[in-house]
């Protein structure tokens, strides 16, 4: 799939860091991306200058799912690029202090990160599948999800995020599979340490020491390095099923 202006695309969780990233890159190629997102003054920002659309989308919500693709379709038709960012990630061990961790809290992030992401990809994958095909391969459309290395490596203070996240790996490979037939690929992205506005509140020691982790280069992910794998995912047909570390080369100790 060659990113061109001819392609439609949606970013949830694209008003801020990655998801904005990756729709400041689709921008520049053309791809139309359209963000959902929660945070309406940042993504109507960020909508109005790239001159997109934003909608307000609640990723826990099928209502809000579906009322929000009804109204990218009758303004730009058909769907061809899935980018599921949107997550959370609050930290909380197991027990501490004499109490056990908020199951309420547990529940919410599996609702928003792994829930969430498959409730977008069985809405748009839906939608995807009655569309005509973009070539010869028959290929309706691309699906990309956002996991982590803590999917792998989670930290103390992850249970409940390392879970959302190795979910996400976990059903990429059986949605590729369902999907195969539709026409549509579904590879999965698990970046590393990556600067957000977390990593750069910290202090400069800790961000260097976490810099020095990495194999090479010895700096922290970019933005840009997400959109960039976004981009080549879209266009190389061979990429499915696949969950890709973003990482450079970083194995995160047991702490």
């Amino acid at each position: 799939m060659h990113i061109n202006r001819n392609l439609n695309s949606i970013v949830t969780g694209g008003a801020s860091g990655l998801g904005a990233a990756t729709v400041r890159h689709l921008a520049s190629l053309g791809a139309n991306p359209v963000i959902f997102d929660l945070n309406e003054e940042a993504g109507s920002k960020l909508a109005e200058e790239l001159n997109t659309k934003f909608y307000r989308v609640d990723v826990t919500s099928k209502d809000s799912i579906a009322k929000a693709l009804d109204q990218v379709q009758a303004h730009y038709g058909d769907i061809h690029i899935l980018v599921n960012c949107a997550g959370i990630a609050p930290a909380a061990k197991t027990t501490s202090r004499g109490e056990p961790h908020s199951l309420e809290l547990f529940e919410k992030v599996i609702d928003i990160n792994l829930v969430g992401t498959f409730r977008m990809i069985a809405l748009v994958a839906t939608r995807m599948s009655a569309q005509s095909p973009l070539n010869a391969t028959g290929e309706r459309g691309v699906i990309i999800n956002t996991a982590s290395i803590a999917a792998f490596e989670g930290q103390m203070g992850q249970a409940a995020y390392a879970a959302s996240k190795n979910g996400i790996v976990g059903l990429t490979l059986p949605v590729a599979r369902d999907l195969a037939r539709n026409g549509i690929r579904v590879n999965t992205i698990a970046p590393g340490l990556f600067v957000t506005q977390m990593l750069t509140s910290m202090p400069q020691e800790v961000q260097d020491a976490l810099e020095a982790q990495a194999l090479f280069p010895k700096r922290l992910g970019q933005g840009e390095d997400y959109a960039h794998l976004v981009q080549s995912i879209c266009e190389n047909e061979m990429l499915n099923g696949e969950t890709i570390r973003l990482d450079g080369g970083i194995r995160l100790p047991v702490r």
